[in-house]
């Protein structure tokens, strides 16, 4: 068990990160929590190939636990804004978080393990795209989505629901499709660019394998 321990604390603080830095805008559709959050796929996916589906889930369901703690932490944080209190995290956006990372990751550990015996880059690539992809949408259409108002009836997303073009230049979208559309552009791109760290610490961990 306490080789696993690297891996938890490296999912553990991403997760942490992410929380923090989810608050932090970077231009019109994104947030510093874009850019660090996609590294836990890495992390899960270096564990599975190292010591194998059974360990990685070990470290998803730590980082699990530590999205909780942020979360229930977040919703006793009250923030002031255009005269009302609200809470850092809301119901919506809990939901949202924990069950995007529990269904992106586990289908991630899934995926990869079909494709282990592959090629080094398929696994990792692909179980990382199907994660990623289910992470963005789980997430914004639950924590944002006009459809789901049920969830928090006194949470007002109207804000997320207004009309935009996409990404500022595309047809018009609720915002929150702009916001997720960028998120998910992101995690492509930095799914490209872990390929040389797994390949470097699966290395450096078990050279048999890589």
């Amino acid at each position: 068990m306490t080789r696993y321990i690297p891996g938890i604390i490296a999912m553990a603080a991403i997760v942490v990160a992410s929380n923090i830095l989810v608050q932090f805008l970077v231009g019109d559709w994104l947030t510093w929590g874009a850019f660090t959050y996609p590294f836990a796929f890495l992390v899960n996916d270096v564990m599975n190939r190292v010591y194998g589906p059974g360990a990685a889930r070990r470290v998803v369901f730590a980082g699990f636990v530590v999205g909780v703690i942020c979360s229930l932490i977040g919703s006793q944080i009250m923030l002031q804004g255009d005269g009302f209190t609200y809470p850092a995290v809301t119901l919506r956006i809990a939901l949202g978080s924990g069950a995007a990372f529990l269904v992106a990751q586990m289908t991630d550990i899934f995926v990869f393990d079909k494709l282990r015996d592959g090629v080094w880059w398929r696994a990792p690539a692909i179980s990382t795209l199907i994660g990623a992809s289910l992470d963005t949408l789980i997430f914004f259409s639950v924590a944002f989505s006009a459809g789901l108002t049920f969830l928090e009836p006194g949470n007002d997303v109207s804000w997320a629901n207004e009309t935009l073009p996409l990404l500022g230049v595309g047809p018009t979208v609720p915002l929150w499709v702009s916001l997720a559309t960028a998120d998910w552009l992101v995690k492509l791109a930095l799914t490209l660019i872990a390929l040389l760290p797994f390949k470097a610490l699966v290395t450096k961990l078990s050279p048999r394998l890589a």
